[in-house]
């Protein structure tokens, strides 16, 4: 493949660390089966620069003078390589929340998920993780601001929600933490298309009272000190 290299401003450490990570989690969503080639996309914010992976390019062959990033407006202020098509979608976000990293996927389960229900069912307390119930934004083109509008919606008090007919959009303080939300939700999305399916039973669901307690007690979850 024949590409440009470089970069078209100044390099610090900070983004130099932060696109070694951006990089690793992309590569993570490929290994593990939540994109396929080279879909999906994987973004991280240091400052008003947002390091995000390049269009078109597989992630095995991204290094670090491959590194992509743009300001918060979407122009771009390092690298050669053009930003991801869904561009608009994670600025969209870094725009409405306190987000700093994204990951956005094509889970195969999620994606079946987002065609059958208007939000996923609360089958498991780790919906407790994303804010509650997961909601499903309305279909819109890949790339547009129209899905981006609809991501943020769905987003309202989550950290992650469902695109129909397209995957998952997850976030976080940090990459690593948005990637665990991305595969906790296609974790829950297997785990109800698996229950839903057993003819006869209809899953049972958590209720309400039951996921604030889970949601208190998450918040002393994990070590301290």
């Amino acid at each position: 493949m024949d590409r440009q290299r470089g970069d078209t401003g100044r390099i610090g450490a900070a983004e130099a660390e932060a696109w070694a990570e951006v990089v690793a989690i992309a590569r993570r969503t490929a290994a593990e089966g939540l994109v396929v080639g080279t879909s999906g996309n994987v973004s991280a914010r240091v400052g008003d620069t947002v390091l995000v992976t390049p269009t078109g390019v597989p992630y095995d062959q991204l290094g670090p003078d491959d590194i992509t990033g743009v300001d918060l407006t979407g122009r771009q202020v390092l690298g050669t390589l053009r930003p991801t098509s869904e561009l608009p979608l994670h600025l969209a976000v870094y725009g409405a929340t306190d987000a700093r990293a994204v990951v956005h996927t094509h889970a195969v389960h999620a994606t079946a998920v987002s065609t059958l229900v208007p939000e996923l069912p609360p089958i498991h307390y780790m919906t407790c993780a994303l804010g509650g119930p997961v909601r499903v934004a309305p279909y819109a083109a890949y790339g547009t601001p129209e899905l981006a509008a609809h991501a943020v919606a769905a987003l309202i008090d989550r950290t992650g929600c469902l695109l129909r007919n397209h995957g998952t959009l997850t976030y976080g303080a940090t990459l690593v933490q948005a990637y665990d939300r991305t595969a906790q939700l296609e974790w829950m999305c297997r785990l109800w298309l698996t229950a839903s399916s057993v003819p006869g039973h209809t899953p049972s669901l958590l209720t309400e009272a039951e996921l604030a307690e889970v949601t208190d007690r998450l918040k002393g979850y994990g070590q301290r000190g």
